[in-house]
């Protein structure tokens, strides 16, 4: 499969890992191997080419106080951990965390594991190789989440603790790679295209939405579609 990826020209191999709690493991052993990172530093260090974007940066979704009371005990959160501890341990640079639905499921709930989660992978993959990802299917507009992490902060005693360095303000460097740069980079995504000129109004930018689109827009409609055929909402 990485071979034809690479003879296609596909750079980003995105695969979803942890979400995967130990109730989950009792009833699917044979799963847990699959859902965990143990498989992921022989492929970044076989396929360097490639770029591996781990989904919810494989946290395991226990429970945020078992979670917390483990980071307590440990300093680690379980396969969160074993992710940012690939490329100091493999001596790779093509491995990625992506925030997604942990991000949500932690901030509201035990801010302090989300912060730790934030250490861990800033700490141990860098800022340059730590992406965002809301799930916003699953948790709506993701908004709350975006001024969420524009607040964040590592308290400063995990980061005395931990070796954490300090998330920075809402438009510092740290957020500014998590937010967009670093998946612009991954994308090829020009952030000052993206962003318009500051010198367009409304009707230009849309004119120039227009012209990319080339002389076949597929006028394509999304929605949900009733069983006779009929749309709906």
């Amino acid at each position: 499969g990485y071979e034809k990826m690479v003879k296609a020209g596909i750079k980003n191999v995105c695969v979803h890992k942890g979400l995967f709690t130990a109730a989950t493991a009792r009833r699917f052993p044979k799963l847990e191997s699959y859902a965990d990172v143990s498989d992921v530093a022989k492929a970044a260090k076989d396929w360097p080419q490639l770029n591996f974007i781990i989904y919810h940066s494989a946290y395991r979704n226990e429970s945020p106080e078992r979670a917390l009371a483990e980071f307590g005990r440990t300093g680690r959160l379980e396969w969160v951990s074993d992710l940012a501890d690939i490329p100091a341990k493999h001596g790779v640079n093509n491995v990625y965390g992506d925030l997604g639905q942990i991000f949500a499921s932690t901030l509201v709930a035990q801010p302090r594991v989300c912060a730790a989660i934030m250490g861990i992978l800033i700490k141990g993959l860098g800022p340059e190789r730590v992406v965002w990802g809301s799930d916003a299917l699953w948790t709506g507009s993701p908004q709350w989440q975006i001024e969420g992490l524009r607040r964040l902060e590592i308290p400063e005693d995990m980061q005395k603790k931990h070796g954490f360095k300090p998330l920075g303000g809402a438009r510092g460097a740290v957020k500014t790679a998590i937010f967009g740069d670093n998946n612009a980079r991954l994308y090829n995504i020009n952030p000052k295209r993206a962003s318009l000129d500051a010198g367009l109004d409304r009707f230009a930018a849309l004119k120039l939405d227009y012209e990319e689109a080339g002389p076949d827009p597929s006028n394509l409609r999304y929605g949900y579609i009733n069983t006779a055929g009929a749309a709906v909402g």
